[in-house]
């Protein structure tokens, strides 16, 4: 039996004084504390973003409550490349807004469109409809390239923990069904695997610790158990993983979700998905949110910007 990690100790300094001054509680997730935390992130002060990004909200059609945020540098024409993306929130947390500050650097830095989606959040809707929100919004923007002004050959997905499970599972579904080929898939400590039977799934993340992990899955898979939960659910089920896109992956090497996802890049690398995979020292799950101006943080953003900015040519 490995060892327990006692991940606290092994903190990066810097990470470590970030997480005492902003406390999160999530190990305390539950159905009762959902909406109090819920309002509580929905209070948080949005970062500013320029004026340098046109951005516009889109309904999706045929699904209540699912949009679009297309964002786009401003007096930059032509088809330009697209990275869709997905949220973070351990599945029944977050929204799309936050993205904002993000794709106000990135549209302006890769000279492309981001789209970020608003997909409904468990357990009010459960698996496959997140993740059928979110084909949803990618087919609306295949079909809407001409007009967005998006080139079809250059549309990658991404998402940061629950929404790097949605990329991952849309990335399997998409090579599955046919309809919409991808140029990449950019996971950032994603969430993958619902079984949690990792070593490092049961150390105490002071982020998201393993009952609030667990509170995320339940909530998204409802009555899906053991075998009946779907690889598009849990990408780390997957047994097949030939003809993905190429992929980075990134992770801390204290997070809950490092082991699944090491072993999620070594597997597409046997798959001969061309594959890039970083591990972070010292760092615990959204380090880089939570903990932005740290040396690691740094140099984690440093590096998803050099792989996005060859896989966006």
């Amino acid at each position: 039996m490995a060892a327990t990690v006692d991940v606290r100790a092994l903190l990066d300094p810097e990470v470590a004084v970030a997480l005492a001054a902003f406390p999160l509680g999530l190990g305390a997730l539950s159905n009762e504390s959902l909406p109090m935390i819920r309002q509580a992130m929905q209070s948080r002060p949005a970062i500013p973003v320029s004026d340098m990004v046109a951005r516009s909200d889109h309904d999706i059609a045929g699904r209540s409550g699912v949009s679009v945020r297309v964002h786009r540098p401003r007096e930059v024409t032509g088809n330009l490349p697209c990275i869709y993306w997905m949220h973070g929130g351990g599945l029944i947390l977050g929204t799309n807004k936050a993205d904002d500050a993000r794709f106000d650097r990135w549209c302006q830095l890769f000279k492309c469109v981001g789209v970020s989606v608003e997909y409904r959040l468990a357990p009010e809707s459960k698996y496959p409809e997140p993740l059928e929100d979110c084909y949803a919004g990618l087919r609306w923007v295949r079909d809407n390239a001409a007009s967005l002004g998006v080139d079809v050959n250059r549309i990658g997905v991404s998402g940061a923990s629950a929404g790097g499970c949605l990329a991952a599972g849309l990335a399997l579904l998409a090579r599955d069904r046919g309809e919409i080929p991808l140029a990449f898939q950019a996971l950032i400590y994603p969430m993958i695997d619902d079984r949690m039977i990792t070593p490092s799934s049961a150390w105490d993340d002071p982020v998201w610790p393993p009952n609030a992990n667990s509170f995320g899955w339940r909530s998204y898979l409802g009555d899906l158990q053991g075998d009946a939960v779907p690889y598009y659910a849990a990408a780390a089920r997957a047994t097949n993983l030939a003809n993905l896109p190429p992929c980075f992956i990134s992770v801390g090497a204290l997070d809950g979700f490092s082991d699944e996802d090491i072993d999620y890049a070594v597997r597409m690398r046997h798959a001969g998905v061309p594959t890039e995979l970083h591990v972070y020292p010292g760092a615990p799950h959204g380090f880089d949110g939570l903990a932005p101006s740290t040396a690691i943080a740094k140099r984690a953003n440093r590096d998803i910007e050099e792989w996005l900015a060859v896989a966006l040519r």
